[in-house]
């Protein structure tokens, strides 16, 4: 009988479609120092990183997909989604096959300690880095129009399965030379689409296609450090303003978002060459503590995952002070704060069943704040007026934590959006007023942006919780599975 079974090369490219992976897609222009070739599967992360004779070459193990492919391959996901939501907003076929615009999430978090775990041998440091992207939006400008329309958005932005990794590296997220040169063409592969338009056949016909890329997901270690900013000890506390700590504490709600790339990278010239020959000091204070040269570009915003881990650390030190009455003397001893600490756990384990952490996690944060767990705290607190104090901050606290954590904060809880300003400018006020003790000179970094910052910031992305890092948190824990280690549990220590 015939051969049904054609070698590869002899399918015509409508064939080609068919199969899995393999989809033509071409870049107008086509991208800088990018090959045009669309069968591209999993790559050496460090590929596309040109090394100068005398580079030491990174060891490190890192595969990666090509930037291009793999979101060729996430539309081709969506392929579906998009057609119908052509049909639905009655500009099917026809009408639209360019001004099509994709908004897309990157995340970028490392993880500690991944090494396999068998017991033989000693431990390695090994740690790992994912970086990985969300499509959240696809919208099209038909010709004769005005307004954009949106024809798909990411119902669950949150969740690993919209979150597609794109690199994985055998990585300290410390070790900047290393991250940088791994991360380095994923950078330039994105400058490069950033100028071009992607032409791939949906539902039948060519569209072109324009990425817009928002690096939201990253928490704010990893955002200092592809930013240029000092670690976040630093007396410059936040990645969106240019606010001292001391500030901070003394004006804790009227700030806005000064920072953003192009600005970082023009202080970085001036820290570089100080064209006004200034001292180190002056100096720093001129730049506001950028003092590395921002890498990659990422859009100031608030991590709501860890911004709810900071801030239970926060109230969970509030509640030790609180124990001991530290508003009423100065400087208690070690010990001290050692049996408060001690009271404060029993009393959380025994009520709440909740067992100390050695370092405050998500599912932890979320138990800590609620009211039931402030009642619970509330009976180790000796003076009435106190408690009264304490159950305020959470109940304003629970109000506001709505709205940096929903995905639509318009439609999910848009009384609570509304009184945002409020409730963190009351919330304000209880910290320099009864808690003065905790606030004079000094705030948290995540506690200044919770009060500060989230108004506008969902004024300007309409969300904070759909851009957070969580898609990718949790596909860490899938990375962990597949690796066959489980670091965190066997590590957890009990009392």
């Amino acid at each position: 009988g015939r051969q049904i079974f054609q070698p590869l090369h002899t399918l015509r490219a409508a064939e080609k479609e068919l199969l899995p992976g393999f989809h033509q897609f071409e870049w107008q222009p086509a991208l800088k120092n990018v090959s045009p070739s669309c069968n591209v599967g999993i790559i050496n992360g460090l590929s596309g990183w040109s090394s100068s004779v005398d580079d030491a070459p990174a060891d490190t193990i890192t595969r990666r997909f090509r930037y291009d492919v793999a979101l060729v391959s996430a539309l081709k996901d969506l392929e579906e989604d998009i057609v119908e939501g052509l049909r639905e907003s009655g500009m099917e076929d026809s009408a639209c096959t360019s001004g099509f615009s994709v908004m897309i999430k990157e995340c970028c978090d490392g993880m500690g300690d991944v090494s396999e775990k068998h017991g033989g041998g000693p431990v390695v440091p090994e740690k790992a880095v994912r970086f990985s992207f969300t499509i959240m939006s696809v919208s099209v400008l038909a010709d004769d129009e005005v307004e954009e329309v949106t024809i798909f958005t990411e119902p669950k932005p949150n969740s690993e399965l919209s979150c597609k990794p794109l690199c994985l590296t055998f990585v300290d997220e410390s070790d900047h030379e290393t991250l940088t040169a791994v991360l380095g063409p994923i950078v330039a592969e994105r400058n490069a689409m950033k100028e071009s338009r992607l032409i791939l056949s949906i539902g039948g016909l060519p569209r072109s296609f324009r990425f817009h890329f928002r690096g939201t997901g990253y928490d704010e270690k990893m955002v200092r450090e592809m930013e240029g900013l000092e670690a976040s000890g630093s007396t410059y506390i936040c990645t969106l303003c240019d606010s001292s700590r001391a500030e901070a504490s003394q004006n804790m709600v009227l700030h806005s978002i000064t920072r953003n790339h192009e600005e970082n990278l023009e202080r970085y010239e001036i820290w570089r060459t100080n064209p006004f020959s200034e001292s180190v000091d002056e100096l720093r204070d001129r730049v506001k503590g950028v003092s590395a040269k921002p890498f990659m570009e990422t859009q100031p915003t608030l991590d709501a995952l860890h911004c709810d881990i900071g801030n239970a650390t926060e109230f969970y030190k509030i509640f030790q002070d609180e124990i001991g009455e530290v508003y009423k003397r100065a400087n208690p001893s070690r010990e001290e704060r050692r049996s408060w600490r001690a009271a404060l756990d029993k009393q959380l384990r025994k009520k709440m069943k909740l067992k100390p952490v050695m370092r405050m996690n998500g599912n932890y944060a979320r138990r800590l704040m609620t009211q039931e767990a402030v009642e619970v705290v509330c009976e180790l607190v000796p003076s009435e007026e106190r408690r009264e104090a304490v159950r305020e901050l959470m109940r304003l606290y629970l109000q506001m934590k709505p709205v940096w954590r929903a995905t639509c904060p318009a439609k999910e809880c848009p009384d609570l959006l509304c009184r945002y300003s409020f409730n963190s400018q009351h919330f304000a006020d209880l910290l320099s007023s009864t808690f003065k003790y905790r606030y004079n000179g000094k705030i948290t970094n995540y506690l200044h942006k919770t009060l500060a910052h989230v108004p506008e910031i969902i004024e300007r992305d309409g969300s904070i919780g759909a851009w957070a890092s969580e898609g990718n948190e949790s596909a860490n824990k899938l990375f962990r599975r597949f690796r066959k280690m489980n670091a965190r549990q066997s590590k957890a220590f009990e009392l």
